[in-house]
C-alpha cells in the first residue's frame, strides 16, 4: 500500500517552525493514538463522557473543574459566551439574535489583540463579546487595564503568547488583581503554554490550552478553572459550541494526553541545545550564514536556533530564502517572524537529528545553486 503522501500526492514536510496549526500541530504519543482509536470504535453518553473526563482532568491537575473543547480558539469563544450568558436560557438560544442588554465588553491589553492565525477579536465577537483595548500597543499597566473597565465589562482577557507584545505589559498576576478588585473573571488564553497549573494558581478564573501543542494530544482544547464558570462553558454545547463540538475520540485522546504529559519526562531546553549543537556548527560553516542558540521570548524552557543571513553576500533576501525552502522537494518550514530583520528561527522539538542534517544540506544546495 502506498504511503499517505503518495496516495494523495502530498509533499513531505520538515516542521522546523514548532507546533503550528498550519502543519498539523504535533504528533501524539502511541498511547494517545490508541485511546483515540478506542474512542472511535465505541459509543458513549456524550454528556456523561464530557462530565466524567472533565472531572478526571480536574483531579489530575488539582483544579475545580475542566472541560475538553474542540480547540483553543473554541475555548476563547465559548469562555466569552459563558461569562456573558451564564445560565440564561434565552440568551443561550439568542446570543446573536438581538442587541445584548447584559454586560458584554471584554477588556484586554491592546498589545494582546493579535492575529495568531485568526484574530483574537473574531473569537471574542463569536462569543458575543465586544473587544475593549486597554493601554497602548507597547504598554499596558494595571492602572491602564483598570481604566478600561466599565459597568458593561463582562470579563478581562489575557493572551499569554509569543504573538503578544512582551514588554511593558502587566503580568497575569497583576491582571488577576485588577479583575478580582472589580469582581470580574479573568480569562487567560495560554494555548501553547507548557505549565498547566501556574495561571490557575495565580487566580485566573478560566484558563485555555491547546490540546495539540505542548500537550501533544489530538486536535482539541482544554478549558479549566472555577467550577461554575466551567459549567457555563459546558452549556455552550447547546449554543455556539454546537458548531465547534469535539468528538468522543478527541475528548478521550486529550484526557490521555494530559495524563501522559504530567507523568512522562519532558524534553528540557538544555536537551534541545544539545540536539541543535551539531546543526549550528554545520550552518556556521556556510559563508554568509551565522547561527546561535536563542531562548523562547515568552519565557518558556524552549531553546531554538536563530539563523542570520548576510543578504548582500548571499544574494538572497531572507523572505525569499524562507519561501524557497517551503517550495523545495521537501517542504521545510521555519519560524519567519523576524525575516524582515534577516533572521529566522528553527524549533527543533519536532525535528529529528537526521532531518536537521537534511535542512543544513538544503541550505548548502540553495546557496551554491545546486539542486537539493
Amino acid at each position: 500500500m502506498s504511503s499517505i503522501y503518495e496516495k494523495y500526492n502530498l509533499k513531505q514536510v520538515i516542521n522546523a517552525s514548532g507546533r503550528m496549526t498550519i502543519l498539523g500541530v504535533s504528533t501524539p504519543r502511541t498511547e494517545v493514538a490508541e485511546v483515540v482509536n478506542t474512542g472511535l470504535n465505541h459509543f458513549f453518553e456524550m454528556k456523561d463522557l464530557v462530565n466524567k473526563t472533565g472531572a478526571y482532568i480536574a483531579n489530575l491537575l488539582n483544579v475545580e473543574n475542566a472541560v475538553v473543547v474542540s480547540c483553543a480558539s473554541a475555548g476563547i469563544a465559548q469562555s466569552v459566551a459563558a461569562v456573558i450568558i451564564k445560565d440564561n436560557a434565552w440568551l443561550l438560544d439568542n446570543l446573536h439574535a438581538a442587541p445584548l442588554t447584559v454586560a458584554n465588553e471584554i477588556v484586554l491589553p491592546k498589545g494582546h489583540n493579535v492575529n495568531y492565525g485568526a484574530p483574537v477579536a473574531t473569537m471574542v465577537t463569536l462569543g458575543g463579546g465586544k473587544v475593549v483595548e486597554a493601554g497602548y500597543a507597547n504598554e499596558c499597566s494595571a492602572a491602564q487595564l483598570a481604566a478600561a473597565i466599565t459597568p458593561h465589562t463582562a470579563a478581562i482577557l489575557y493572551i499569554k503568547s509569543h504573538h503578544s507584545v512582551q514588554k511593558s505589559i502587566l503580568s497575569v498576576a497583576e491582571a488577576v488583581a485588577v479583575a478580582h478588585e472589580h469582581q470580574l473573571p479573568l480569562i487567560v488564553d495560554a494555548a501553547a503554554e507548557e505549565d498547566l497549573h501556574c495561571y490557575y494558581e495565580m487566580g485566573a478564573d478560566l484558563v485555555i490550552y491547546s490540546g495539540a501543542k505542548a500537550i501533544e494530544g489530538p486536535t482539541s482544547g482544554l478549558v479549566l478553572g472555577r467550577h461554575q464558570l466551567v459549567e457555563w462553558v459546558k452549556l455552550q454545547s447547546n449554543g455556539i459550541g454546537r458548531a465547534m463540538k469535539v468528538g468522543k475520540e478527541g475528548i478521550l485522546g486529550l484526557t490521555q494526553a494530559i495524563e501522559s504529559y504530567i507523568t512522562q519526562p519532558k524534553t528540557t531546553g538544555q536537551q534541545m541545545v544539545d540536539k541543535m549543537t551539531p546543526f549550528i556548527a554545520s550552518l556556521n560553516a556556510i559563508n554568509g550564514v551565522s547561527a546561535r542558540v536563542v531562548w523562547d521570548s515568552a519565557g518558556r524552557d524552549i531553546a531554538r536556533t536563530e539563523i542570520a543571513f548576510d543578504e548582500t553576500l548571499l544574494g538572497w533576501k531572507t523572505k525569499a530564502i524562507v519561501d524557497a525552502m517551503k517550495t523545495g522537494e521537501i517542504a521545510i518550514y521555519f519560524r519567519g517572524y523576524r525575516a524582515n530583520e534577516g533572521k529566522i528561527e528553527v524549533d527543533v522539538r519536532s525535528v529529528t537529528p537526521a532531518q536537521l542534517v537534511t535542512v543544513a544540506e538544503c541550505f548548502n544546495a540553495l546557496f551554491s545553486g545546486e539542486k537539493a
